[in-house]
């Protein structure tokens, strides 16, 4: 089972503050990587009210100074909008500060404005995603080349090595491409994507990529109360799920994903995405979903107190991972 972090760095105005955000962020990851912990993840977005964390290298590379072991995934870094020369450079000295331990996942975007205030055409964006692959691959060489008839050398070389690129998307399409151009396929959410990616994998010779990793629920909230505790966590989710829903509206004329015909709390409770359960409740779910999982915590999702996530940090910790852990040396025995 692969356990994960993940941050998007939100502050809405009910939410605590950035500052105290960002610092419980840091401390989170170095406490994650003294329990083992496999991965932490980083999203990217722009223009938002909210302060979504537009800059997740930077953060990266500021949890891999408190951290030794933990994996550090951009899921996804925005590509179409940066420079490639500044892209490599900076993903070059992440990879380095992480000594090797950096996942670059990058994703096409698809919001009209982030791409306006970067001055990029929304519909080149599939044909960058290629280009953004073949540069990295070329400038993380260390050596000097030729791109679009100007000479480039990007130093310092990443090390130990290049970081892998991991492709993400939401069609079949997009996991078809990334067999081709990337060294992973970002793992979707949605099943129904993996097929693509994994058939394509083997028609063009490449390593079986094996069966879809079982995804947990995309927070995970571990508590006594469930209940109780669900009525304050519900106006965050409220908040990301609404802002998921303006966005999509704003790139598609329409509102897409689960709820966007309507997000109340009885929908969203009764979500196997959002999820508050007891340690007891999570364990039998973890039971379920089987050893090849990958269990996500976002304890902070749209400013949640930090003091309210140690509280759940700690809970889980005491309470959830050393039977988690003896699930596992069982069913590998």
């Amino acid at each position: 089972m692969e356990l994960c972090l993940t941050y998007d760095m939100r502050t809405p105005d009910f939410g605590a503050t950035r500052n105290r955000l960002y610092d419980a962020a840091l401390d989170q990851v170095a406490w994650a990587d003294d329990l083992g912990f496999d991965l932490v993840g980083l999203g990217e977005h722009h223009g938002s009210e909210d302060g979504y964390n537009p800059s997740p290298l930077i953060l990266a590379s500021a949890m891999a100074a408190r951290t030794r072991n933990l994996k550090i995934r951009t899921s996804v870094l925005l590509a179409p909008l940066y420079d490639l020369p500044k892209l490599a450079e900076d993903a070059a000295v992440t990879q380095t500060i992480s000594n090797g331990r950096l996942l670059l996942g990058i994703g096409a975007g698809y919001r009209p404005s982030e791409f306006e205030t970067f001055g990029r055409d929304l519909k080149d964006r599939w044909k960058f995603m290629g280009e953004t692959c073949q540069f990295l691959r070329l400038a993380w060489t260390g050596e000097p080349f030729e791109w679009q008839g100007r000479r480039c050398h990007i130093t310092p070389a990443p090390e130990p090595g290049p970081p892998p690129i991991l492709l993400g998307g939401s069609s079949p399409a997009a996991a078809r491409r990334a067999a081709h151009i990337a060294d992973d396929w970002f793992p979707p959410l949605d099943a129904r994507l993996w097929p693509p990616y994994r058939d394509e994998c083997i028609a063009i010779g490449k390593t079986d990529p094996g069966p879809y990793p079982a995804q947990g629920p995309i927070f995970l909230w571990i508590s006594e109360h469930p209940d109780k505790d669900w009525k304050w966590i519900y106006p965050h989710v409220c908040h990301q799920l609404t802002s998921y829903s303006a966005w999509t509206r704003e790139a598609f004329g329409k509102a897409a994903g689960p709820y966007a015909g309507g997000i109340t709390p009885e929908t969203v409770r009764q979500s196997p995405a959002y999820r508050v359960l007891t340690p007891e409740q999570s364990l039998a779910l973890f039971s379920e979903l089987g050893d090849d999982t990958v269990l996500y915590l976002n304890p902070l999702l749209a400013g949640i107190e930090p003091a309210r996530a140690w509280e759940m940090l700690r809970l889980f910790e005491s309470r959830v991972l050393p039977y988690l852990r003896q699930q596992t040396e069982v069913s590998t025995r």
